[in-house]
This record gives structure tokens, sequence and C-alpha cells, in this order.
């Protein structure tokens, strides 16, 4: 591993994982994102895209489907959001996270069949961006869609390329 990697995967210096293209390209195909509220000018994925600087956070998602890879240091808001405004009508927001079963925000948000209907275990480590190792953490996708309220939560896995 270079040096540089391995300092960019075990610190804080950056917030930005880029999400890996052919993941993006496979799951716009699945559900046609229509937003993507934690981006920056550098790394966004849909036309209408929100940066630090607009916050995503604090804007409306009603009938949007959002497509969210936020920053790691800010799950459980983004997390958050995302359970709230996938109750509205016409919303469905699907998250690239990072595969931390054991944090509050996962057992309190994505554990909610009424709002939650898919988590999908990716198998192996993603490469983020341009980087050439993997991170050294599982990564999760999470699909919350109210209106799949009171169906179960379906727990599925997908390859990682």
């Amino acid at each position: 591993m270079k040096t540089h990697d391995r300092e960019v995967l075990f610190s804080k210096k950056s917030d930005e994982w880029a999400t890996p293209q052919w993941l993006f390209d496979e799951l716009n195909k699945e559900h046609g994102f229509t937003l993507d509220p934690a981006s920056s000018e550098d790394n966004f994925k849909c036309p209408k895209h929100y940066t630090l600087e607009d916050d995503g956070l604090s804007k409306d998602w009603s009938g949007e489907t959002v497509f969210i890879n936020p920053p790691y240091s800010k799950c459980f808001e983004w997390v958050k959001k995302a359970h709230g405004e996938a109750q509205k009508e016409n919303t469905k927001v699907i998250m690239l996270l990072p595969g931390r079963a054991d944090t509050r925000w996962f057992h309190q948000f994505c554990f909610d069949d009424n709002v939650v209907s898919e988590i999908c275990f990716i198998k192996g480590r993603l490469k983020f961006g341009e980087q050439t190792n993997s991170a050294p953490f599982p990564s999760v996708i999470v699909i919350f869609d109210g209106s799949e309220k009171g169906s179960p939560t379906k727990f599925t896995t997908r390859s990682n390329k």
C-alpha cells in the first residue's frame, strides 16, 4: 500500500469517499436517481446536487429519488435526514454507508421496517474514487422507502467488482 493511500484511508484528513462509478451506475440503472444532496463540485453524481455550501441537510427532498454517499463523520445526521425524508410521498433515498451495524445511527434508523425496505451488504471492501487500495471498513447500501411501510426489511448482498 502506498504511504499516501494508507494515510488517507486510515485518517480523518478527508471526509469524502468518492463513490465507485461502477456501483453508482448499477444503482442508478435500478433506481433512476434525481438528486445527490451530499456532493462537491468535483464528485457529484446527479445533475441536481447540493454541495457542502448548499447544505443538503437543510433542503427538502420531496418527490426525489435520492442517492447519498454522505460525509462519514456525519452519518448520524445524514441517516436521520434520509429516514425522515423517505417518509414523504414519492420520495426514496438510497445511501452508501460504512457497514457499522454496531452504531447508534444504524440501530435507530436502519432497522426500521416502516421506512427501510432493503439493507444490502457489499461483499469485500470498496475502492473509493481513485484509491488503489480498498477501504479499511465494509460498506452497505440502505434503501429508505416509506412506500414499503410495514413490509419486512430485505437483507441482500451485492458483489464488489
